[in-house]
This record gives structure tokens, C-alpha cells and sequence, in this order.
């Protein structure tokens, strides 16, 4: 079955949304599922999800709403998450995902900062191989 594409708006006020307001989030997404693996282009190659937005703005509660209900993670979550085991892992397959810019070119090791103390493991490691990178 052919679907037809999701209204921009719509996708631009679900991401919008997932910045920080929870409740609109959970209302836009139960108006239409699809939404939850929406993206946008901002401008100059700007793509930005509704995680990507949660990531970087350290709200986790919107972050694990939206995984728990089949989003993909990605390093950015996963650093805002304090999800060291999968840090370790992508950036070992990956390195130079150490690099990696999220929506609005935001860092890697600011996701990790966004994640507040359950994050701090994350950070720590992160800072650590950049300035290993840096001695060299």
C-alpha cells in the first residue's frame, strides 16, 4: 500500500516539538505514527529528527519516549543517554564517528554533555580519545 508523503508541517512541528515539549510530542505522534521516523532539512544539508532534537537538547524523557516506541538510536542519542557500551562500540567499528556532527553541527561530545550526569561516563571517554587525538 502506497502512502502518501507525511505534510512537512506536520514533521516540522513534531521535531519543533520534540526541543522540549513532551506533551506535544505525545499528542502529535498519536495524531500520526509515521511521524516517528520523520526528518527535516533546516537548510545547507541540516537534518534534524525528533531524537536528533531530544539529543541535543538533553531531554531524555523525549528521547526514551520515542525509542521505546521504535525510533533508531544513533551515536548522538546513545551519547545523551550515557549509553557507553554502544559509544565504544560504534566508535570502534568507526572511528572517525569521534568527528561526528549532529543537527545544527552539533558535536558529539556536547550530546554526551546534554546528558547530565547519567551521561558523564560518555563525556568523560569522549574527551579522553579527542585529547589523545590531540597529542598526536
Amino acid at each position: 500500500m502506497k502512502r502518501e508523503p507525511l505534510n512537512q508541517d506536520s514533521v516540522r512541528e513534531f521535531i519543533v516539538a520534540a526541543h522540549g515539549n513532551f506533551d506535544e510530542v505525545k499528542k502529535l505522534l498519536a495524531a500520526e505514527p509515521a511521524l516517528l521516523h520523520s526528518s527535516i532539512n533546516w537548510g545547507g544539508d541540516d537534518w534534524e529528527s525528533a531524537l536528533g532534537a531530544a539529543a541535543h537538547t538533553g531531554r531524555r524523557d523525549i528521547a526514551q519516549f520515542l525509542l521505546d516506541r521504535g525510533a533508531r538510536m544513533d551515536i548522538f542519542a546513545a551519547a545523551m543517554l550515557g549509553e557507553l557500551p554502544i559509544i565504544q562500540a560504534m566508535l570502534s567499528a568507526c572511528p572517525s564517528l569521534l568527528h561526528a556532527k549532529g543537527a545544527h553541527g552539533i558535536p558529539l561530545l556536547r550530546h554526551a554533555k546534554m546528558g547530565g550526569e547519567p551521561a558523564f561516563p560518555v563525556y568523560e571517554y569522549i574527551d579522553k580519545l579527542l585529547s589523545e587525538e590531540a597529542v598526536l
